[in-house]
């Protein structure tokens, strides 16, 4: 299957991100496909060695891929030493819709004292309470309700049935999925004689530029202070990151990360889907967690950190358990015995 773009040559898309030519330069695409499913008018990359028997059978119009590569590509193709985050930005290139018209829907529910910049979209039922401000080119779609307060700045992207509690702040170029919260209260409570006692989150959500937000994502509000997302952050859908939290520029989280409140994560970070991590703890730049690894304790040194045990039949996996909780029972008669040979040694 292809996806239908915009029409471009070659020489237009190695201009773009500063590639070089392989073929014919006036060679035109209008799609977009993997390898194996691509036409004579398609775009396709390759940058996944386990794709290499699709390769050399391609139909592709044009192939983005490295140098090494050039000789087994049957085709025209875009050579740079990056083919993956080339493609990404041809892809964004060739689909982007700069035609849409910016309107304000009729069934919208907008408060009088909100201001409203140039180009802003507004889709059906958005419901946008008193003192909002947004800035130029955003676009809110269907069903979104916007907190007072809320302040949206330039080119910033909310998809339907977005919730935006009172007074968070969003970045410029921010893209937002549907089922996002953002701005809801933390988990504070307090136990009074066994009744539990809701404890006010006063705090925001800050959310940097460039930021992306997956959908039924959920960023909690600060208890006091807020909870802060700094520029260029990617998280992906159902994450929770509670109250407090901190994550530094440009790091990313796959989906079901769990973020406990009052965390701490540096820039340039990586954490794999599923993983944990516990409150009030500190984690530094560079840092990559994998995939539903807990973390307990923070991290001070860059590097990849792994927890649990892979997955393998349920009869070996129980033996290996039981074996686990055993440890410190061996590790204690190891120690005692290494005692009574250095005595007799002695």
């Amino acid at each position: 299957m292809s996806i239908a773009t915009r029409c471009a040559s070659l020489a237009e898309l190695c201009k773009l991100i500063g590639a070089n030519i392989y073929g014919d330069p006036d060679v035109s695409i209008s799609g977009i496909a993997t390898l194996e499913l691509a036409t004579k008018n398609d775009l396709s990359f390759f940058s996944n060695r386990k794709y290499h028997q699709y390769l050399a059978d391609t139909q592709a119009a044009i192939v983005i891929l490295q140098a090494d590569d050039v000789e087994q590509c049957p085709t025209n193709a875009i050579v740079t030493e990056e083919p993956y985050l080339a493609y990404a930005k041809i892809a964004a290139y060739l689909t982007n819709n700069n035609s849409l018209q910016s309107y304000i829907a009729s069934s919208a529910v907008i408060a009088d004292d909100v201001k409203i910049g140039d180009n802003v979209t507004i889709g059906a039922n958005v419901v946008i309470h008193s003192g909002v401000k947004i800035a130029d080119k955003v676009t809110i779609q269907a069903g979104c309700v916007i907190g007072e307060q809320v302040r949206i700045e330039d080119s910033s992207f909310l998809y339907p049935n977005v919730s935006i509690y009172p007074n968070v702040s969003i970045g410029q170029h921010v893209i937002i999925h549907s089922g996002a919260v953002l701005g809801s209260d933390g988990f504070g409570i307090a136990n009074e004689q066994g009744q539990w006692i809701k404890v006010p989150q006063l705090g925001s959500v800050i959310v940097g530029n460039h930021v992306e937000i997956g959908a039924n994502t959920t960023i909690d509000r600060g208890a006091i202070e807020d909870t802060i997302i700094e520029d260029g952050v990617k998280l992906d859908n159902l994450i929770q990151i509670a109250h407090n939290v901190h994550i530094g520029e440009n790091t990313v989280m796959a989906g079901c990360v769990g973020v406990a409140g009052s965390a701490s994560i540096g820039k340039n970070c990586a954490i794999g889907g599923g993983a944990g991590i516990l409150g009030h703890l500190n984690i530094t730049d560079n840092v990559h967690i994998t995939a539903t690894s807990l973390v307990t304790k923070s991290i001070s040194k860059p590097g990849i950190y792994s927890s649990g045990t892979p997955l393998e039949e349920s009869q070996k996996w129980h033996k290996n358990f039981i074996r686990f909780k055993q440890l410190d029972c061996m590790a204690r008669r190891l120690t005692q015995l290494e005692k009574q040979h250095k005595i007799r040694e002695e």
